[in-house]
């Protein structure tokens, strides 16, 4: 058992960490590079454009959830009111190119599921986006203690007597305050080339040590978990349309599956559990996970946490529902449609092909060896079993 737990760990580790890495890059970049006055200036008045342009936003940052906190994080200090990084959070993980192909290769034959799961994610992104900002003082409400005393930090001006602040003349109306002034001199300063860079190393480092920490936590408890929990069990309730939403979403919370992978995780249970569940799966786990929520402690509040973790999951419970019912009445066909002959499973042939059969194919094997070690999963398209070499 404690090897199992420790492979398991491992391989979330292994899997998690390249994405961490590419988000802290990111959000040095947008530390360093990014002016936020323009970056404000881009949202929209109404708050509910504000939460659909943070769900969208997603689309140009393709990595997973574990980059994707990082960089919403920065979005805060920069000035992005917290309910557009919910939003921005929620959907990127699921609404970027790299998951949506990796979804349709996963389902190519079921088109529904790859639609169901990219609105069912932007939708309730958006949606959760909307509730938070309505929230009282945001900042201060939502966020931790330490991030809103750096916010607050990073957009107080230094004081200045107002003869270097500026000027008011009688009469006009018009007065450049100390702040302005300070704000501006600050956000237009020149900065060395080298400098900057030098800045972009110390600051990626320091958020990789205070977020990988948080990430050995998180898979070390998912992987207890997982090594612990019995398994036979999630056969039983399989076919019954709200037990099997239910236990899938239990299991994306558990598994902590990247959302770049997934899916080829959940293309095992085709033959065992309905399609509303799987698409609950599909949307529910790369949103909360206990890997993600050990990084979103990092930003939000616990409350904040488990409201928000609460609310997705009566929303994911409602949309696998609505799309167990739409298939029941025949208006779509989540169904898989099976081959006559299965498929044979390709081969790894070298490390010429590492690469692209992690990210397809042999990776969704490997990793449904990894966490299904004893049982038996196999459908008309897939045998998990590891390659024959490496």
């Amino acid at each position: 058992m404690f090897r199992d737990g420790l492979t398991i760990w491992l391989s979330i580790i292994v899997e998690a960490l390249p994405f961490l890495l590419i988000g802290v890059v990111l959000s040095g970049i947008l530390a360093i590079w990014v002016d936020e006055r323009r970056l404000l200036k881009w949202l929209p008045k109404q708050t509910w454009l504000q939460s659909l342009l943070g769900g969208l936003f997603g689309f140009l940052f393709p990595v997973c959830e574990c980059g994707n906190i990082v960089v919403a994080r920065r979005l805060i200090l920069k000035g992005i009111p917290p309910f557009v990084a919910i939003a921005f959070l929620l959907a990127a993980p699921v609404f970027n190119p790299v998951v949506i192909v990796a979804t349709y290769v996963a389902f190519r034959d079921q088109p529904e599921i790859v639609v169901f799961r990219v609105f069912f994610s932007l939708g309730i992104a958006v949606l959760m986006g909307w509730i938070f900002s309505h929230s009282e003082d945001a900042h201060k409400t939502l966020l931790q203690p330490t991030l809103y005393q750096a916010y607050a930090a990073s957009h107080m001006p230094q004081p200045t007597s107002l003869l270097d602040g500026g000027t008011f003349w009688a009469g006009e109306g018009q007065t450049q305050t100390a702040a302005a002034t300070y704000t501006a001199a600050v956000l237009d300063a020149p900065t060395a080339t080298d400098n900057r860079w030098q800045r972009l190393i110390d600051g990626s480092l320091k958020e990789l040590r205070d977020l990988g920490s948080i990430l050995v936590i998180g898979a070390a408890i998912a992987a207890t978990l997982q090594t612990v929990l019995p398994r036979q069990w999630l056969v039983t309730f399989g076919q019954d349309p709200i037990a099997s939403i239910v236990v899938m979403l239990i299991l994306g919370l558990v598994v902590s599956i990247c959302s770049t992978v997934d899916s080829f995780f959940a293309l095992a249970f085709t033959a065992t559990f309905t399609p509303g569940s799987l698409v609950a799966f599909l949307v529910f786990g790369p949103m909360v996970d206990l890997k993600n929520i050990g990084l979103m402690l990092s930003v939000f509040k616990p409350r904040t946490i488990a409201l928000m973790s609460i609310a997705i999951a009566q929303l994911n419970v409602f949309g696998g529902t609505a799309s167990e019912f739409l298939c029941q009445l025949g208006i779509v066909n989540l169904q898989r449609q099976l081959p006559l002959t299965p498929a044979p499973l390709p081969r790894w042939r070298g490390a010429k092909d590492t690469l692209i059969c992690v990210s397809l194919i042999e990776d969704s094997t490997i990793i449904v060896k990894i966490f299904w070690s004893g049982c038996t999963c196999v459908d008309s398209t897939i045998t998990t079993q590891r390659p024959e070499s490496i």
